[in-house]
């Protein structure tokens, strides 16, 4: 595959003001690793499956049966998205359906800012460059849960106020975003998940 850049624009569906990312990644990437960037980005745990859907075709982790999809991990993003303009979905969380639309706003994208790249690599760079609003928490219960728990938090007098503030652990505040905050775990990520001259096990090579 030709080295290139996505630009691309990650968006939580059905909440307003608009929860969002825009972020570089090789086209290259695989979908497991695509599913890595983007619960780093967007602030997630980890913590629930997900699936890419692109096209009429699923792709996802721990597949059981067949109709399932596909493996997300045998799959790299720009042999399936390849036009400008092109929509696909990533869905985290089946119990809370947590979707996301994902956006192909540049296929052909520049390294944005050489500072952070002097040795670029294409092939390996991943970068957020912009955003706005903070994650929902984890098992919030889907967007009305969401909504209700942004309601509470910011009204000391609402009925579960406390109950939510004992919950969650700490103050939320819904528009919080910081982009230096997620280009240093995605430095963290990029440095531990590279290539290494032995594999993790011994017998592997």
């Amino acid at each position: 595959m030709e080295s290139r850049l996505y630009l691309l624009k990650i968006s939580l569906v059905d909440i307003e003001p608009q929860i969002w990312r825009r972020i570089v990644v090789p086209a290259s990437i695989t979908l497991d690793r695509l599913h890595d960037v983007i619960q780093i980005v967007m602030g997630w745990t980890d913590s629930h499956l997900h699936q890419f859907t692109i096209g009429k075709k699923r792709y996802t982790e721990y597949l059981e049966y067949q109709e399932d999809g596909f493996e997300d991990g045998n799959y790299r993003l720009g042999d399936l998205v390849k036009q400008k303009n092109r929509k696909f979905s990533y869905l985290y969380d089946f119990g809370d359906s947590w979707e996301h639309e994902i956006f192909l706003e540049n296929n052909r994208f520049v390294n944005p800012d050489p500072h952070y790249y002097e040795d670029f690599d294409p092939q390996s760079a991943i970068e957020c460059l912009d955003g706005a609003r903070a994650c929902p928490p984890e098992d919030v219960g889907s967007v009305p849960g969401y909504c209700e728990f942004c309601k509470a938090m910011k009204n000391s007098k609402h009925k579960e106020h406390e109950s939510y503030l004992e919950w969650y652990g700490s103050d939320y505040d819904p528009e919080k975003f910081d982009v230096e905050e997620v280009y240093w775990e995605l430095a963290k990520y990029q440095r531990w998940s590279r290539d290494r001259s032995k594999p993790w096990r011994q017998g592997e090579e």
